[in-house]
């Protein structure tokens, strides 16, 4: 620490600091008045006097060096000067003269007193309004077109209006279905109506939205309330109804079906209905369904088989295979075929073939026999055996026309086990060609390694038969 007794310096030291580090200059405000004058500090020596006046090496006066600031040093941020209080004054007279060119002057003029009372009052002149004329009963436009459109104010589908896309064509994804109405009168059921929908909407409620367009368009028959009574199906281009394909699931989304041809059509649940209206019996198959369309409940079971069988690929034939119905809710149980569809209660029935063989097991079941049961106390199980686990079928013995026997060879737990079979012997043959067939058309890997081992073993018998009467022929 230094002690200055001069107060020249002291302020000439003050006022180099304040000049680096007070950012707001009021420091070197107030030291303004108080410059110093380094002439002062030194004054002239005498002519006489050597060495009185102390000088630098660069010939400055060393009241010079005392001005410097002594807390000025080099540093990295050396380079950075910070912003002045100049700088934020001409930022501040900046937006002034802005605002100032925003602002329009004008001069106060004081009042002429020349102007008369009656250019004073044309100054700002009263304006007479008229008075409205009493309602004179004219509907307003609102009004007509309500009156002229009296079907959208009853029309009980207005909820299902807001799915109609035909306002959103370009900026919302809809989508444009051809709809056929059945249930229309017999000229204009063979022209679809078209029905541009939502494509986030579902099923039920494009439903509800045809409901509304058919009610707004004045066609009749009228339509019921209840939009539960209708379905959808698919419809072919000319408006044949599909009833092979049940109809569509009502909370599926419509954009989920590619079809752009569909049917309303009105379902029937209740079994008191009219001879005139239509109605649907499905029926279940090994590979699909088909919905057997009736006239009327009193139709016999045995009329919607015929239907059911003639539906399939196959028509059945007279030598060919039989079938039953039964209840989908009651399977093994044969339904009565002279009974009618109104005794049965239900509408889903399964069309079963009878003896027949799956194509992935071959089910055999036993047959009770008055000689077999004495015999054998034992109840004999059903056998199911994998088709692929099948490996021959082949003629065991055929004594008389009355009785053969054959012998089914199968795969179980990496052995190869028979079953013997009796029957006539038409039956035994038939049996064994329908089998074989099948057999040959399922290239399985347990039949060929079972005739692979079975002509190995052959081969080593005929190896072994040549070897000995090779021997017997040399002794």
């Amino acid at each position: 620490m230094a002690f200055l007794d001069n107060p020249t310096i002291i302020l000439a030291h003050i006022l180099q600091s304040h000049v680096t580090s007070d950012d707001t200059g009021m420091c070197e405000m107030v030291l303004i008045d108080h410059d110093v004058d380094l002439e002062k500090i030194h004054p002239p020596s005498m002519p006489g006097d050597n060495g009185s006046e102390i000088q630098g090496s660069n010939g400055e006066t060393q009241g010079y060096v005392y001005a410097q600031s002594v807390d000025i040093t080099s540093s990295w941020d050396f380079g950075i000067r910070r912003r002045s209080n100049t700088a934020q004054r001409l930022e501040r007279l900046r937006k002034e003269r802005q605002n100032q060119i925003k602002c329009k002057n004008i001069q106060w003029k004081e009042r002429n007193s020349k102007q008369s009372a009656q250019e004073l009052k044309s100054l700002f002149e009263k304006k007479s309004l008229k008075e409205k004329p009493p309602n004179s009963g004219k509907q307003s436009i609102l009004s007509v077109r309500l009156e002229q459109c009296p079907l959208q104010l009853n029309n009980p589908f207005n909820e299902y209006s807001k799915f109609d896309g035909k306002g959103h064509v370009g900026t919302t994804a809809t989508k444009k279905i051809d709809v056929y109405l059945p249930l229309h009168s017999s000229q204009d059921r063979l022209l679809p109506m078209t029905v541009v929908t939502m494509a986030s909407a579902r099923v039920q409620d494009l439903i509800g939205l045809i409901c509304w367009q058919y009610t707004t368009e004045g066609r009749e028959p009228k339509l019921n309330d209840n939009v539960s009574a209708y379905c959808l199906h698919i419809a072919e281009d000319d408006g044949e109804v599909d009833t092979d394909f049940p109809p569509l699931d009502s909370n599926e989304p419509i954009h989920k079906f590619g079809f752009s041809t569909l049917a309303l059509v009105e379902k029937y649940s209740s079994p008191g209905l009219t001879s005139k209206e239509s109605l649907f019996v499905r029926i279940n198959a090994a590979h699909g369904f088909s919905l057997i369309q009736v006239d009327n409940t009193k139709v016999t079971m045995k009329d919607i088989l015929l239907k059911a069988v003639k539906r399939r690929k196959g028509s059945q034939k007279i030598s060919g295979p039989q079938y039953r119905l039964e209840k989908q809710s009651e399977p093994n149980i044969a339904v009565d075929l002279e009974s009618t569809l109104e005794s049965q209660s239900a509408w889903e029935f399964c069309l079963v073939r009878e003896n027949s063989i799956s194509g992935d097991k071959v089910e055999i079941d036993p047959v009770t026999n008055q000689k077999a049961s004495t015999k054998f106390w034992i109840k004999q199980k059903p056998i199911s055996i994998d088709s692929d686990l099948l490996c021959a079928c082949d003629l065991a013995e055929e004594k008389s026309p009355s009785h053969a026997i054959f012998k089914l060879t199968y795969l179980s737990n990496h052995d190869y086990k028979h079953l013997y079979f009796e029957s006539d012997a038409a039956t035994v043959n038939e049996i064994v060609l329908k089998v074989n067939y099948i057999l040959e058309s399922r290239a399985s890997t347990a039949r060929a390694d079972y005739f692979a081992q079975k002509q190995r073993k052959l081969n080593r018998r005929t190896s072994f038969s040549f070897q000995k009467e090779k021997k017997s022929g040399q002794q």
